[in-house]
């Protein structure tokens, strides 16, 4: 829920500031053939690293997502996660390290609990396991796992809900009004095109686990929904085949989801939360390659939906692939109730070559509060961070960015940026290979933003940040 910081005596400042014009100095023009140095790193002048902590401990492996809470960050790793406390942003700290394998080890948070969602075969559902496919089908788990984080500083393992095809990632779908109980939407997909243990075609489905706040040991699935009657999108040379969803964003105060499920993109009305329903279906089958990830405007009447071209392990920011794929889709959402449709307008990439051995697609990211504006940031692997405004559906442009130089020169290489956010006034990036960086934005267009904190904050569970 986010709050206001400020006393009254602030809207002057504030008013000032929604009407100052745009700065002319927010970066400087880049060469699109000049690539950074090895770990060089370049930004805008209005974008800067304020913070970085390396990995340590056992969670040496693959940096993943994030989600907040008070004076914590959790940062996903596919063995574990991280407790960072961010009280100070600009001197963070490792305050905790959970050790429990499973890739992605997606991540939410509320209240005195977090959600970390596995989508690998697992020996057990503990965190004592190890990958397995030799076990029997039903002696191998994937699935959510909750543990208590009453004490942020000792979280504890409670409960885990296996479901089907695991839990790529997994969305907190706030309850309705007065309801004592919180809810998953657990997206999964079957990318081999055949039957898998525990993933069986077809796969046109997402798992809805819930869960019970005064018990959460009671946890279940307890609706599979079919999404795509029809099958879904039959692939192509240049589009992946619909079996299942990658990712869903819910704004819960509209009753609103858009799902980015592989070669479809969906809105739907979640009124009835164990009983999402389709309002709209769009598939672009010229540009995107892999509906990867969705986020609303504050309004709710705009989508933007990320191309996952490559699968997160092929280098698409060059001149041979172009600007509109492996890009952002900017979809306007017109019409009423349902007859809403998602409108195509407009296609973002960063307007940077990278080398063509730096893994670069669009990736995770998130709005930055400012009343009037459609403003985000977003990680874009080795393409690094970039701050964008697309309040404009046709003409979205870049206002700010940071990165960090190839990792080769030499050898095609994965890292970079997995998930940058916004929280409480700081863009936090989780990087892939390097640990974690916190960034600091210091433009007029965004200086509003400072105003506006949240309690809590997972990036696929939007909330109106004009709500006092």
């Amino acid at each position: 829920m986010l709050k206001r910081l400020a006393a009254v005596s602030a809207f002057a400042l504030i008013a000032g500031l929604l009407t100052a014009p745009g700065s002319s100095a927010a970066q400087t023009p880049v060469d699109g053939n000049t690539i950074p140095g090895v770990d060089e790193i370049v930004s805008s002048p209005n974008l800067k690293q304020v913070a970085h902590l390396d990995k340590s401990g056992p969670l040496t492996a693959t940096n993943t997502d994030w989600a907040f809470q008070g004076q914590y960050a959790y940062g996903g790793n596919y063995n574990g996660f991280y407790v960072y406390d961010i009280k100070n942003p600009k001197a963070p700290t490792v305050a905790a390290q959970v050790l429990c394998p499973g890739s992605q080890n997606d991540i939410s948070v509320t209240g005195n609990l977090l959600f970390l969602g596995t989508d690998s075969q697992r020996t057990n559902d503990t965190c004592d396991n190890v990958a397995s496919t030799t076990a029997a089908p039903g002696d191998r788990w994937e699935g959510i796992k909750i543990f208590d984080i009453s004490n942020p500083l000792t979280p504890k393992y409670l409960k885990s809900v296996k479901t089907d095809c695991g839990s790529h990632t997994q969305t907190l779908v706030p309850g309705k009004r007065g309801e004592k109980n919180v809810y998953l939407y657990v997206s999964s997909y079957n990318l081999a095109g055949a039957d898998l243990p525990n993933c069986a075609l077809p796969h046109d489905k997402i798992s809805i686990v819930k869960v019970p706040l005064r018990d959460p040991t009671a946890a279940a699935v307890v609706a599979t929904p079919v999404v795509f009657a029809d099958g879904g999108f039959p692939g192509s040379e240049t589009g992946s085949a619909t079996t299942g969803c990658h990712d869903i964003t819910v704004y819960a105060a509209k009753d609103l989801a858009a799902g980015a499920c592989m070669g479809d993109g969906v809105l739907f009305d979640i009124s009835n939360r164990t009983q999402p329903r389709v309002i709209n279906t769009v598939r672009d089958e010229v540009n995107f390659a892999f509906w990867h990830s969705a986020t609303f405007n504050n309004s709710g009447s705009k989508v933007v939906f990320t191309d996952e071209l490559g699968g997160g392990g092929a280098a698409t920011c060059n001149a041979a692939v172009g600007p509109n794929r492996g890009a952002d889709a900017i979809y306007d959402i017109v019409g009423h109730g349902n007859k809403r449709k998602l409108v195509f307008r407009s296609y973002f990439k960063i307007p940077r070559y990278n080398a063509d051995t730096e893994v670069c697609v669009a990736h995770n990211g998130s709005l930055i509060p400012v009343p009037g504006r459609d403003i985000m940031v977003q990680a874009w692997y080795l393409g690094g961070i970039s701050v964008w405004d697309f309040t404009d559906s046709r003409r979205p442009k870049e206002i700010a960015y940071w990165e960090r130089g190839p990792l080769s020169l030499d050898t095609l290489t994965g890292g970079g940026s997995w998930s940058a956010y916004w929280y409480n006034g700081f863009i936090y990036s989780n990087d892939i290979t390097k640990g974690v960086d916190v960034l600091e934005l210091k433009d007029v267009r965004t200086a509003i933003a400072k105003y506006f904190r949240a309690d809590v904050f997972n990036a696929q569970t939007q909330d109106n940040f004009l709500r006092w």
